[in-house]
């Protein structure tokens, strides 16, 4: 059974026993994060985005633990530029790797990185599929029409989306997010990891109500999927 564990914000560890998959692995200058990037252990790593608050630690971990990094084209390309061993995908495309079948999925946001803003390629949300289970990030999104169509195409065991507002959806929204996805499982992110995204989750789960079962996690805790 695979197993999902929260590292904070928006970051996330995809575990099948045989391979570890971390998406956004932002963990330095992460106030939630209960672990360093020196101690993450993976064999590869899903960006949905090149903000510095999801890239994060992700190429130094690549480098280290010779893991594979996964993106839209423009930021695995970046990736490889400095070093770390990239895989590019692009919006609608997927592939079977052989730590799981990984896609890329449409998502309302920028991707940039830096202090000139070097732009990175579109946003993404991510679908995984590992041990016979299916996980859709979000990545940071708006909600749009087509989260219907991604839930309908791709029956989901477990979704993650963001709460925090500003940036990304704000409770109501991902509350309708969840209910067009109609995935088993939700689980909240992106929020209150600074004060421009403060939420209360309890409130999210009531949005949520019966659409799904909403399951919110606290920086470490595992769950099966």
């Amino acid at each position: 059974m695979p197993k999902l564990q929260f590292m904070g914000h928006a970051s996330f560890v995809i575990s099948d026993g045989d391979n570890r998959i971390a998406i956004d692995p932002f963990l330095t200058g992460n106030p939630q994060a209960t672990i360093t990037a020196d101690e993450l252990d993976v064999n590869a790593i899903v960006l949905t985005h090149g903000h510095s608050d999801h890239v994060g630690d992700a190429i130094s971990i690549a480098k280290r633990c010779n893991a594979t990094i996964v993106a839209v084209f423009e930021l695995a390309t970046y990736c490889g530029q400095n070093g770390a061993k990239a895989h590019p995908l692009h919006i609608g495309g997927a592939r079977q790797f052989d730590f799981g079948w990984i896609k890329m999925t449409p998502a309302w946001h920028g991707s940039c990185i830096g202090d000139d803003n070097h732009y990175l390629g579109v946003a993404a949300g991510v679908l995984v599929t590992v041990g016979g289970k299916t996980i859709y990030h979000a990545g940071d999104t708006g909600l749009f029409g087509d989260m219907k169509l991604i839930g309908d195409r791709h029956p989901l065991d477990l979704a993650i989306v963001p709460i925090g507002d500003n940036f990304t959806m704000g409770i109501d929204d991902a509350a309708e997010a969840t209910r067009m996805l109609h995935p088993k499982k939700v689980v909240p992110c992106h929020y209150n990891t600074f004060d421009l995204i403060a939420q209360n989750p309890e409130e999210f789960r009531t949005a949520v109500g019966f659409a799904a079962e909403c399951i919110i996690m606290k920086s470490g805790d595992e769950i099966e999927v």
